[in-house]
C-alpha cells in the first residue's frame, strides 16, 4: 500500500514537473506563452484576438506567429492576407485594426454604437467613444514622387504623383488646404479636376490636367516630376483624396 501511494505521488510530481517546465516556462519576448506559438498570451488576448491555449487558432496548419509574421490572418483558416481580411465584418481590414489598435473580434471596439470602419471613414477615433476626431494630414515625398494620407498616426494609403519639374519645383514645407473645387482653371490653359489649393491657391494637388479638347495630360508621367509646380494625381486617387480632404487639412511637402 505504501509503495502504491508513493508511486502515485511520484507520478503526480512528474506530471506537475512536466506541465510547469513545458508550459509555464515557455515565453515570448519574456512574457508567458502558454501554447508556445511565439506570441505572448498577453498579445494574443489584448491585440490579436487569438487563442492563447492553441498555437494554431484558425486550424489551418500554420501557427499564429508564422501567420502574423508573413502577413496572414491567424483568425481565418483560408490563406487570406491581413489587409484582405475583415474578421468581425466592421468595414475595417484586420491590418488596419492592428494599426489603429482596435479589437479584431469586436466590430464596435469602443461600444458607442458605430462600427470601427464607419468611425474611421468619418475621421473619428474608434477607441474614444465620445465623438473625438483624429487629425487628417497629407504628406508628399517629392524624391519618391509619392503622396500619402494619414488619419492620426496611421497611414491609410499612398499614391504615385507627378510634382514640379526642375525648372518649376513644387514648394516644400508645411502648408494647409486653402480651397477646393471640383474643377479649377489653370492660367496655362487647361482644367485641373479635383483641385485642392495651397498657399492662397498659388499651387495645389489635382488630377491629371485636361486640355479644352478633352485630352488628359501626363498619364504616363506619374512618378516623374514634370508639372508646373502642382502635385498631379492619377484618375481615381485624385477623386478619393479630394473627397477625403477638408479645407484646413495640413500638408507636409518634402
Amino acid at each position: 500500500m505504501r509503495n502504491k501511494t508513493r508511486n502515485i505521488w511520484l507520478s503526480l510530481f512528474f506530471i506537475f514537473y512536466f506541465l510547469f517546465f513545458n508550459f509555464s516556462s515557455v515565453s515570448a519576448g519574456g512574457l508567458p506563452d502558454f501554447d508556445g506559438d511565439g506570441v505572448s498570451d498577453k498579445d494574443e488576448v489584448e491585440i490579436y484576438g487569438t487563442n492563447p491555449k492553441i498555437a494554431d487558432t484558425d486550424g489551418d496548419g500554420y501557427n499564429d506567429w508564422v501567420e502574423l509574421n508573413t502577413g496572414y490572418s491567424p483568425l481565418n483558416p483560408k490563406r487570406v492576407k491581413l489587409e484582405k481580411s475583415d474578421y468581425d465584418n466592421d468595414g475595417l481590414s484586420d491590418r488596419m485594426e492592428l494599426n489603429f489598435h482596435t479589437d479584431l473580434t469586436n466590430p464596435d471596439t469602443d461600444g458607442d454604437g458605430h462600427k470601427d470602419g464607419e468611425e474611421i471613414n468619418g475621421g473619428f477615433n474608434p477607441l474614444a467613444g465620445n465623438g473625438a476626431k483624429l487629425e487628417k494630414r497629407i504628406e508628399v515625398n517629392t524624391k519618391a514622387q509619392v503622396l500619402s494620407y494619414f488619419l492620426g498616426e496611421v497611414r491609410l494609403g499612398s499614391f504615385p504623383v507627378s510634382s514640379g519639374k526642375a525648372s518649376m519645383p513644387t514648394p516644400k514645407g508645411h502648408f494647409t488646404i486653402y480651397n477646393k473645387f471640383p474643377k479649377a482653371w489653370s492660367s496655362y490653359g487647361l482644367w485641373m479636376p479635383y483641385w485642392l489649393g495651397m498657399q492662397y491657391g498659388k499651387f495645389g494637388i489635382h488630377e491629371l490636367p485636361v486640355w479644352p479638347n478633352g485630352y488628359k495630360e501626363g498619364e504616363n508621367h506619374l512618378g516623374t516630376p514634370v508639372s508646373h509646380g502642382c502635385i498631379r494625381l492619377g484618375v481615381g486617387p485624385a477623386e478619393l483624396i479630394y473627397n477625403w480632404t477638408p479645407v484646413g487639412t495640413p500638408v507636409f511637402i518634402y
